[in-house]
């Protein structure tokens, strides 16, 4: 359990408070490269950290975001007009740059010089493998951009990511990615024979113990745990996911795969789960960009809801919690552990989204009120690691050391191995861990694959199984 105190410190992202602020010290993902199709196309609202933006691409293709309140007497910028290298507000002509430079000010007389005294903030942008990236801090010279794999592979190799919408604080989804026990429960099916229950839903997991051995460790750049489980007599499988400051984490997936998700704070009671992708080894073909999953990743459950210019309909799919998820009564009877259809991470979403608490706020739970046990370990290695962060940074400014090491990120990668019950799995995953060494993924037996069937092939939506 955490007190009221620590509680609040760590879900407020605001201008201000100690998380907001340890946030703004880091790059994060922002939005799909594709919702900024052309250069000059309409402005688009955004909702990032709790402030209202405006992002645009320019004529030269480069990416601006923006305050979205005019610095001259606050009107919108989402009705700006995006033309010649910069944003013009159509109340009164002034138009700035991506720089936040204003370029022009026409309501002012010939010969003013008002507008060199007036600069917008803006926040820098990079457009990297198919997602822009914003850097919200307070540094003139923003820190090095983060080398996580999913930046690092070719531009042909990385997957569209795969955005959800969550009516949640961001922390409350992050830590389903730190909780290796319910993938034996809310992502379980009822019978090792239980094929998937419809087009593009994930089988399910299957798996003969369902008390996972949970050991956390601390790192420099987070922290990383094992979910031991036992698949014969003298063999143990370790699945071993990573946390990384201060909102991203890599869960499941194979050797070959880069992968990285992001818990995107939009504002307090809302954020954004962001799924990166692709391959270390081969590009995507035309024929590959075309599938479903790609295109229309929540298709099995109606997609996404029709947005308006609001960003809290941008990527919220059909099924939510006003619909129960499509919870299907009948599957949850005869097939699997949890009616909500296994569709990316919609059965997390139904866990983390409705989280009671005793005072009826459900966007943010309040964790003084838990009985954590043994397999919530890592969620207690993560909250203090985060806290820890948050205070030192309130108190000095001091940051972790991947803010400024942007190698470090590319030195952290979820693992797999196999041991004997007494064998030292943090030695045995080092070389994968550091990006040193590549695994075979071995989820077969969890996935109800015949016994020994080490290693077995994980299907390609699985890579997002919390």
């Amino acid at each position: 359990m955490l007190s009221k105190e620590d509680n609040e410190l760590l879900t407020r992202v605001g201008k201000g408070t100690p998380m907001g602020e340890l946030i703004r010290e880091y790059w994060i993902p922002a939005l799909p490269s594709t919702e900024f199709p052309t250069p000059d196309a309409p402005a688009k609202r955004m909702r990032l950290l709790g402030e209202n933006l405006v992002m645009f691409r320019d004529t030269n293709g480069d990416i601006g975001a923006f305050p979205e309140a005019c610095p001259h007497r606050g009107a919108s910028l989402y009705f700006g007009r995006n033309e010649e290298c910069g944003l013009r507000c159509v109340y009164h002509g002034w138009k700035f740059d991506v720089n936040g430079n204003c370029m022009e000010m026409p309501s002012e007389p010939d010969g003013s010089n008002f507008k060199d005294k007036v600069k917008i903030n803006s926040y820098p942008c990079k457009d990297v493998n198919r997602m822009v990236w914003i850097y919200m801090g307070h540094r003139e010279t923003p820190p090095p951009f983060p080398e996580f794999d999913v930046n690092t592979i070719p531009y042909e190799n990385a997957q569209p990511p795969v955005v959800m919408m969550e009516e949640a604080n961001f922390f409350q989804n992050l830590e389903g990615d730190t909780d290796t026990s319910h993938l034996d429960w809310d992502h379980a099916r009822l019978k090792a024979e239980s094929g998937p229950v419809g087009e593009g839903h994930i089988r399910g997991v299957f798996s003969p113990q369902k008390n996972p051995y949970v050991q956390a460790q601390p790192a420099e750049y987070g922290a990383f745990y094992t979910g031991r489980r036992k698949i014969t007599e003298d063999k143990y499988w370790h699945r071993i996911n990573q946390f990384i400051f201060p909102i991203f984490t890599m869960v499941g997936g194979d050797g070959e795969s880069a992968s990285l998700r992001a818990h995107v704070p939009v504002d307090d009671t809302h954020s954004m789960l962001i799924s990166m992708g692709g391959s270390r080894t081969k590009p995507l073909t035309e024929e590959d960009l075309k599938q479903k999953r790609y295109t229309d990743p929540f298709y099995p459950t109606g997609g996404y809801v029709q947005r308006t210019s609001n960003p809290l309909t941008y990527f919220h799919t059909v099924a939510n919690k006003d619909n129960d998820y499509h919870r299907d009564y009948t599957v949850e009877k005869t097939e699997m552990m949890s009616g909500v259809p296994f569709v990316h991470n919609l059965q997390d979403r139904a866990m983390t989204e409705l989280m009671a608490s005793e005072n009826g706020d459900e966007a943010i739970y309040d964790r003084s009120n838990e009985h954590l046990g043994t397999t919530d370990g890592m969620c207690i290695m993560v909250r203090k690691q985060v806290i820890g962060a948050a205070r030192a940074h309130q108190e000095d400014g001091t940051v972790p050391p991947n803010v400024d090491d942007a190698g470090m990120n590319a030195r952290v990668r979820h693992a797999c191995v196999v041991t004997t019950l007494d064998g030292d799995w943090i030695a045995d995953s080092k070389a994968q861990r550091a990006g040193e060494e590549d695994h075979t993924c071995i989820c077969g037996p969890l996935l109800g694959m015949a016994p020994g069937s080490v290693p077995g092939e994980l299907p390609a939506e699985a890579g997002a199984i919390g």
